[in-house]
C-alpha cells in the first residue's frame, strides 16, 4: 500500500512539474519579443494594462516600410473605442526614442501607422491611448524587427 501512495505521489509531481514548465515557457514566450520565422511574415504582440488590451501586428516584421495595425480591446476581450492612438518606437540598449506617430483610425476599434523606414533591432513599442482628455493609458513591449 505503501509503495502505491509513493508511486501515485512521484507520478502527481511529474504532471505538477510539466505543468509549471509549460506555465514558465508561456509566459516567457509572452514577456519578450518573438522572432518573425522568415523575412517576409508579420510580428505580432499583444500588449495589456488593466483597462485596455492591444493586438499589435508589423507587417512585414524586417527592416524597411512597414505598417503597423492595432486592435484595441476591453479585458473582456470585446471591442475597444478610442479617441486617439499614438505609436512610440524607442532603441532598447539607448533609450532613445526613434520616433512617435500619431495612429489614423481605420475601423471601429482598429488604428493604423506606415512608417517609410523602419531600421532592424530590438525595440520597445510604446502605445499611448486616448478615450478623452483626462482618461489615457500607456503601455509598451519589446519587439524584434529583423
Amino acid at each position: 500500500m505503501i509503495s502505491l501512495h509513493r508511486h501515485a505521489c512521484a507520478s502527481n509531481l511529474s504532471r505538477l512539474s510539466l505543468v509549471i514548465l509549460c506555465l514558465v515557457c508561456l509566459s516567457f514566450t509572452a514577456a519578450g519579443p518573438t522572432a518573425a520565422a522568415g523575412d517576409d511574415e508579420n510580428f505580432f504582440t499583444h500588449l495589456h494594462t488593466g483597462k485596455a488590451m492591444a493586438n499589435v501586428t508589423v507587417s512585414p516584421g524586417r527592416a524597411g516600410p512597414v505598417e503597423i495595425m492595432i486592435e484595441l480591446e476591453t479585458i473582456d476581450e470585446k471591442p475597444l473605442s478610442a479617441k486617439a492612438v499614438s505609436v512610440t518606437l524607442s532603441d532598447t540598449r539607448s533609450g532613445k526614442r526613434l520616433l512617435r506617430l500619431p495612429a489614423a483610425h481605420v475601423g471601429d476599434h482598429r488604428w493604423q501607422v506606415r512608417v517609410p523606414k523602419l531600421a532592424a533591432g530590438r525595440l520597445r513599442l510604446g502605445l499611448g491611448i486616448s478615450f478623452s482628455d483626462t482618461d489615457k493609458v500607456q503601455v509598451e513591449a519589446p519587439i524584434l524587427i529583423k
